[in-house]
């Protein structure tokens, strides 16, 4: 095992370096998210850093609580640290990042804290060519804790960054979005000859830059996976062996801003994959106000 994720508040992480507490509500069902590689794993925690590794790929993650500097001091920090890290190590390449804050919508224009955070994960990565950007997901937690949770997936060779025809780049959205655009990927291929999936970063109901659908739940999804597809479609001009279609190799996190509509997502997916394909659904804010739905995970 490289890694483990068990989900909700109340949920013991024990004290194995591996397994992390991701502190979002599920709905229903809960299983763990647990990544396993072939070969055996080291462990351990350098400096406040948690981490696992094997002979190809690296687990790590760091905790950084706001304090008074508020989230953008926090998210300097925490990637400063990551980088700093990941460069030192026999697993340079940064393939995948998950990120989670409280509150990630409070606050009016350039003072929200989602695009502060977007400030300081670019002053934290330095000088990163946008090109080899790595997938990532920033989600809001709902439980009032001012910590910054980052983890994060790296290896021992870069991996393809794939990015959506149906989307502008993330890391080239207009200054409307904040005075930093965010910095991920939109979906990450392992390097040729890996047997890794396909790692899907947050995607939501967005074209080309523009939200969509505000107040329709159900168009929302319905948008979501539009956006998968068309994403699929060009991670497989890459490795045109990959499915074209979600299904039991694909593993999906769904996040749902509010909790009267936890039901009506599952419902909707329900009827859309049945028990095809397994998923997790978290009570969580999503990083524009007007979205109510976004959806990561892993597809091969």
């Amino acid at each position: 095992m490289l890694a483990a994720f068990v989900f909700g508040h109340r949920t013991p992480a024990g004290t194995d370096p591996r397994v992390l507490r991701v502190p979002l509500a599920p709905f229903g069902d809960s299983p763990a998210e647990v990544w396993r590689v072939a070969g055996p794993v080291r462990h351990g925690d350098d400096g406040g850093i948690r981490w696992a590794a094997d002979e190809h790929l690296a687990f790590g993650v760091i905790e950084v609580a706001e304090g008074d500097d508020g989230i953008e001091a926090a998210a300097r920090r925490a990637y400063a640290a990551m980088v700093a890290h990941v460069g030192a190590s026999a697993m340079p390449h940064l393939l995948r990042i998950w990120n989670y804050f409280d509150a990630i919508t409070l606050g009016e224009g350039d003072a929200e804290r989602y695009r502060r955070f977007c400030v300081g994960r670019a002053e934290g990565l330095g000088a990163f060519d946008l090109g080899r950007l790595p997938a990532a997901t920033a989600i809001g937690r709902c439980d009032g804790e001012r910590v910054l949770q980052v983890y994060w997936l790296s290896a021992r060779e870069p991996g393809i960054p794939v990015e959506n025809p149906r989307q502008v780049s993330a890391y080239r959205y207009p200054r409307q979005y904040g005075p930093q655009p965010p910095s991920f990927a939109r979906a990450m291929l392992p390097a040729d000859g890996h047997v890794m999936p396909l790692l899907l970063s947050g995607t939501a109901a967005v074209v080309g830059h523009a939200s969509q659908h505000d107040g329709e739940l159900l168009a929302q999804i319905e948008e979501t996976f539009a956006n998968f597809d068309a994403l699929l479609d060009n991670a497989r001009r890459h490795r045109p062996g990959l499915p074209a279609a979600f299904g039991p190799g694909t593993r999906l996190k769904v996040y749902v801003r509010d909790r009267a509509d936890l039901p009506l997502v599952a419902d909707a997916l329900q009827q859309r994959f049945g028990d095809r394909v397994p998923r997790v659904i978290l009570h969580a804010a999503v990083c524009r106000r007007e979205l109510a739905v976004e959806i990561d995970g892993v597809h091969g």
